[in-house]
Formats: structure tokens, sequence, C-alpha cells
């Protein structure tokens, strides 16, 4: 038996925010078809910030909260779509913002919004052979760049954030069991990069997208459960990606999830895409809703197609 627990999280996002109102402004919507449709009513936007700057105020925080100086830590990986440079990498930026050893195994991991349930099953693994088993997981994106502003069925969902969890490996913790998959689809949902001409963009099919994530995040729990040998009850809280407020009323009303146990921020992030499962669990940490001993079913979905869940602990 071996495995890991957060001992802190963090979380950044930058001050500017996007409201529904200011949104019409710029392109044909309106509050109500925003609110009733996705459950946003504003996101963060990065104006000087970088994508650099988020990873590092996020790191920050979640190493006070863990108590864990940057010299313990063995591993840093940064899920991201969106990093400032291609090279080098969002997890060298952080190592040297930060301050982590030279020796840090420190990359990022590109799982569209399952990235951070990708990154955590990844250092679950690398801590197990480290030397320090403490380990940095950022999720982080600035979407805002991404943005088509000709697409109104998406410009009005993304923003920019970063959260982060302080790990600890041990071989008395039980594993994450991380349920982990993905179907190649170069249509439905994603940015555009290096095969095409155009600057990169977000593109998605917003009915084919849903379809599947109503189908893929109930999957994802009995799956994760049955690994864990678990049941609903048996889970203190759940943190699904914040991607549509619909998405999460469903699964809360199929297994019947008393208010207490779920909590939704999308109203004032929009989706954040990797940053999104982290940002919830340090605000439920800041809020003290979790804490030593809560285990927490997290759950993602995304372009790619990907999808991932984990039943992690809090140490």
């Amino acid at each position: 038996m071996s495995g890991i627990k957060i001992c802190g999280m963090g979380h950044y996002a930058p001050p500017k925010l996007m409201t529904n109102e200011d949104l019409t402004k710029i392109v044909d919507t309106s509050d109500e078809w925003i609110t009733t449709r996705t459950g946003i009513k504003t996101r963060h936007h990065c104006v000087e910030e970088t994508h650099a700057d988020m990873c590092r105020e996020a790191a920050r925080m979640a190493l006070k909260n863990a108590g864990v100086a940057p010299e313990e830590i063995g591993a840093c990986i940064v899920a991201t779509l969106t990093p400032d440079y291609l090279a080098p990498s969002a997890a060298c930026l952080v190592q040297r913002d930060v301050g982590l050893p030279n020796d840090t195994v420190c990359f990022d991991l590109n799982g569209a919004c399952s990235g951070f349930l990708f990154a955590m099953h990844t250092m679950e693994c690398l801590l197990a052979a480290s030397p320090r088993k403490y380990g940095l997981v950022i999720g982080a994106e600035m979407l805002s760049r991404f943005i088509n502003w000709q697409d109104r069925g998406t410009c009005v969902l993304f923003g920019d954030a970063a959260g982060a969890a302080v790990v600890e490996w041990s071989e008395e913790y039980e594993s994450i069991h991380a349920l982990l998959g993905c179907h190649g689809d170069s249509d439905m949902l994603g940015v555009t990069g290096a095969g095409h001409a155009d600057p990169p963009q977000i593109f998605m099919h917003g009915q084919p997208v849903f379809k599947f994530a109503v189908t893929a995040v109930p999957w994802c729990i009995d799956q994760v459960l049955a690994r864990n040998g678990r049941t609903v009850d048996d889970v203190d809280f759940f943190v699904f990606h914040q991607a549509n407020a619909r998405i999460i009323d469903l699964a809360v009303r199929k297994y019947r999830i008393p208010e207490e146990k779920y909590y939704k921020n999308i109203e004032r992030y929009g989706n954040t895409s990797a940053a999104s499962i982290p940002t919830v669990l340090s605000e439920l940490a800041q809020q003290g809703r979790v804490g030593s001993g809560s285990r927490v079913l997290l759950v993602g979905f995304g372009g790619g197609l990907t999808w991932g869940a984990a039943l992690v602990e809090f140490k």
C-alpha cells in the first residue's frame, strides 16, 4: 500500500473581472442567455499578469498552507494547455520563481480540463521513486488569450486562474486509484495549434460536448468508487470540473448528493480548464469545509477528449 495525501492548497486569479454585462458590449449576448445556459456571472481575465505569475502565487500559497519548504519538493508538474512558452515549461518557471532545488523534476502536462487529475496520478508515481517525498501539482490556464470573440457560444465561458496542491507520498497512504481515459477527437473541443495558419483559438461544439460530459461524469464516479471499494456515503465532498452548472446539477440529482457535500464556483470563475478542480479544492480548504482526514472525490472531463476521477484524502 502506498499513495499520496494533500498537505496544503493554494489558488490565484487575476483581479480583472469580466462580467456578463461587459461581454454584451463585445459580442451579441445577454446576461440571461449566459446565466441560464452555463451558470456563469463573472470570470477573471489577465491584463498584466502572466501564466507564470499565477502559477507562482498559487504555489507559494500552497507551500505556506502545507508548512512545506521549497527545498523539500521532489517534483513539480503544471497541468496546462496555455503556458507562456512552449519551452521553457511553466513548471521550470515555477522552479525558478519559487526556489525549488535544481534537481527537482519539473515538466508540463496537457490533459486539458482533466489535466489536474492526470498530474496527480503522475505525481503519485514520480514520488515513489523520489528521495524527497513532497510534490507540487499545479493546474493553471490563461484561456482569455485564446478566445475567439466571433464565437458567441464559447467566448463567454472561459477565465484565467491557477490552483496548486502540495502532496506527500508515503508507503502508509492509500493510492488515489485514479481513473483516467481519452478518446482522440480533434473536432469537438480543443485549442488549435501549429497545424493551423491562424492564431490559436478555442473551439467547441456545445451540444455534443454536453452529451459527452453528462455521460462521462457518472461513469467516472461509479468506476472510481468501485476501484476504491467505497460508496457515495463514504465520500466527504465531491469536486467537479466547473464547466457548466447544469452538468454538476445533473450529477448531484442522480447521486442524491446533499448540498453540504458539493460546491460550485463557476458563477465567479467560469471554466478555467485545468485550474478548475484545484481552485475549488483550495477555496474549500480556505473555508474549512475540507481538512485533515477529508475524503474527496474529484471528477474532470474536457478536450482531447479526456476524462478522469480520483479519490483523494487530506493529511
